[in-house]
């Protein structure tokens, strides 16, 4: 998938650094990749995955990665549509993820497979 990956998670931005343009966001919490994601739809960029896909709930993972086109055009409304709603979403389901050492590599893992499963030709 041709794109742009936005991203807090270093396994996805070790991955993905050679095969597409990769923002990785180190150190960065969900909420600022969301944001990211905003301006980027602001900017004339399409959302090519969903904010919020998967079972985990944005409260529950302080990881998220997101292609977004590397393309600009006009202000997509859907694409803005969604990422707004996404982070409310977040915003309502605020909670502070488990910071476990041990959990931590599994949520990684969880959002690499999500975007892996996108990306996949």
């Amino acid at each position: 998938m041709k794109g742009i990956l936005l991203t807090n998670n270093p396994a996805a931005a070790e991955k993905y650094s050679g095969q597409m343009e990769t923002m990785y966001l180190e150190g960065a919490c969900l909420m600022d990749v969301l944001r990211l994601a905003r301006d980027k739809v602001h900017m004339g960029h399409r959302l090519l995955t969903h904010p919020l896909s998967g079972s985990v709930k944005p409260g529950q993972t302080p990881y998220k990665s997101l292609i977004i086109s590397k393309e600009t055009d006009s202000l997509d409304l859907d694409s803005l549509k969604i990422i707004e709603d996404s982070i409310a979403m977040a915003n309502k389901q605020a909670e502070t993820p488990d910071k476990n050492k041990e959990l931590i590599k599994d949520y990684q893992l969880i959002d690499l497979s999500l975007i892996e499963s996108a990306t996949i030709p």
